[in-house]
C-alpha cells in the first residue's frame, strides 16, 4: 500500500475530488493548509499589493493498493494541472499496514 500526499491549489480541488471519484478513489482525507513557495514576488490587483509568500493550498492523504498507485498520481497530475508557478506537490511513501475499525479488516480489505 502505498500514501499519497499532494498538496494542490484550492481553486482546483473540486476538480481533482471528481476525477479521483472517476477512477474509484473514493475515500480520502484533506485540510486547508498555508504553506510558503519559491514565489518572492507579490501581486498586484487593482491596486492592491498583495504578498504571495504565504499559500493557501489544499493538501490531500489519500492510501491505496499498490495497483492504484500509478493512476492515482496521474489522476492528480492532469486533474491539479494549470502550467502555472504554485499548481503543488505530490508525495509517495509507503504504508506498512491499514485497519478498519468497525470490522477489524487489515491490508487491502482495510481500506477499500
Amino acid at each position: 500500500m502505498k500514501q499519497i500526499e499532494a498538496i494542490i491549489r484550492k481553486s482546483k480541488f473540486d476538480e481533482v475530488k471528481k476525477a479521483l471519484h472517476s477512477i474509484e478513489v473514493n475515500f480520502f482525507s484533506y485540510w486547508d493548509v498555508t504553506g510558503v513557495g519559491n514565489e518572492k514576488q507579490g501581486h498586484v490587483y487593482r491596486g492592491i499589493s498583495y504578498s504571495t509568500t504565504d499559500i493557501q493550498r489544499r493538501y490531500l492523504s489519500i492510501v491505496v493498493s499498490d495497483e492504484f498507485l500509478e493512476r492515482t498520481v496521474n489522476c492528480i497530475l492532469e486533474s491539479a494541472y494549470t502550467g502555472n508557478v504554485g499548481d503543488g506537490k505530490i508525495f509517495v511513501s509507503e504504508v506498512k499496514e491499514a485497519y478498519r475499525i468497525r470490522t477489524k479488516e487489515s491490508g487491502h480489505a482495510g481500506i477499500n
